[in-house]
This record gives structure tokens, sequence and C-alpha cells, in this order.
């Protein structure tokens, strides 16, 4: 019996606000999803390229301006298609808005060419995009059960969690999506966060100072 091989991953921090960019490519086919391109397109192509893999998926965990900056830029150079879940449909329209909020230089995206479903199958046919709103109406995670690996975006970090001040998020919300999505995944899960260092989905569900199992 012959084994699968493992998927090609690499995390990196991006852009501006240092947002955790992932490759996820198909040792097979070499075909890669993109996940938060939140800056840097030069280094993004340079990764893909190294591991040779060509992108034909561009997915959004969700709409602030930290985890797209660099998304309209690798449509351009890749062809892949842009995803995003339609309730942050507002804020990808608003980009302009956000960086002119935080101060970081506008560069305009095209619109999302297909909207991310909950339970929707990821290109490659690694992984499932789940929604778990609450940091924003659109929040997604990615889940990949073969690697035993969680995209978590900004809804749960090692230790904390996703603010919900910003426009359109909500504590219970927040709440709800990681008690009753992420905590009932593999505990054994590696937690890609949205910024900063990763973690185990069985650390946070026992020592996450704001939401526990």
């Amino acid at each position: 019996m012959t084994t699968q091989p493992a998927l090609i991953r690499e995390t990196f921090p991006v852009g501006p606000l240092q947002c955790n960019c992932t490759i996820i490519g198909d040792p097979l086919t070499k075909k890669a999803i993109v996940v938060d391109p939140g800056g840097d397109p030069e280094l993004i192509m340079a990764r893909l390229d190294k591991h040779g893999l060509k992108v034909v998926s561009i997915v959004h965990t969700h709409a602030h301006l930290d985890h797209f900056l660099a998304a309209g830029e690798m449509k351009k150079r890749t062809g892949a298609t842009l995803h995003l879940h339609e309730d942050d449909r507002f804020l990808w329209d608003g980009l302009e808005m956000q960086c002119r909020m935080f101060g970081v230089p506008y560069s305009p995206v095209p619109a999302p060419d297909q909207y991310l479903r909950d339970d929707e199958e990821l290109a490659c046919g690694c992984g499932v995009a789940l929604h778990t709103p609450g940091h924003t109406p659109g929040s997604m995670s990615f889940w990949f059960a073969d690697a035993k690996l969680l995209i978590a975006g900004d809804t749960l970090f090692r230790r904390g969690i996703g603010r919900t001040d910003l426009w359109g998020g909500d504590y219970a919300t927040i709440e709800r999506s990681i008690k009753q999505r992420l905590y009932t995944l593999d505990e054994d899960a590696t937690v890609i966060t949205g910024h900063g260092p990763q973690t185990t989905l069985g650390e946070e569900m026992r020592e996450n100072p704001f939401i526990r199992a």
C-alpha cells in the first residue's frame, strides 16, 4: 500500500502588519493555494518557485487589509482566482478606507472571483473551508484533516482570540465559532494563526485564557 506524500506547506510573515501567509501545495500535481497574501508579492512568488509550485487559488481568511494587500498583484502575475466569504465583501470593497485608517499605501484589488462557502472543498482537494465568523462576519478557517493542520486566520491565536471591536466583529459569535467549529477538530492539530507563533488545538482548548473547550 502506497502512502500519499505529505502536503508541501510553508508559512511566513508578510506585509506591514506581519500577517502569516501560507502556501499549501500538492506534491504530485504541483498546484498550490496561497492563504492570506498580506504583502510582499515578490517574497511569496520566490517561495512558490522554490517549491516548484503553481498557484491556482488565492484564499482569504477574512478581508482586513493586512490579509490581502498582495492579492491583486498575485492574481495579475499568476492568473489564480481570488476567494473570500461573501459576508466580508463590504470590507473588501472598503480596502481604500482601511488603508487610509492604518496609514498603509493603497493598491487596488479586483473583486473576488468566487465566494467561499462553509464546508467547501478547496482547490487541490486537500482541505475544506469552515465559516468561523466573529472576528469579521465572513471569517473563514481552513482545515486539512489528513495533515492535522488548521489555518485559523485571526479567529484563534496562541493563548488569544481575534479582536471583535472592528467592523462587524462580535464576541458571542467568535466564541461560538471557536467552541463549536474549531474545538471539535483533532486536538493534535497544528494551528497556523493570522499573526505570531503557531500552536495546537489541544493547548488552546486547555490553556487559552479567553475561550476554553
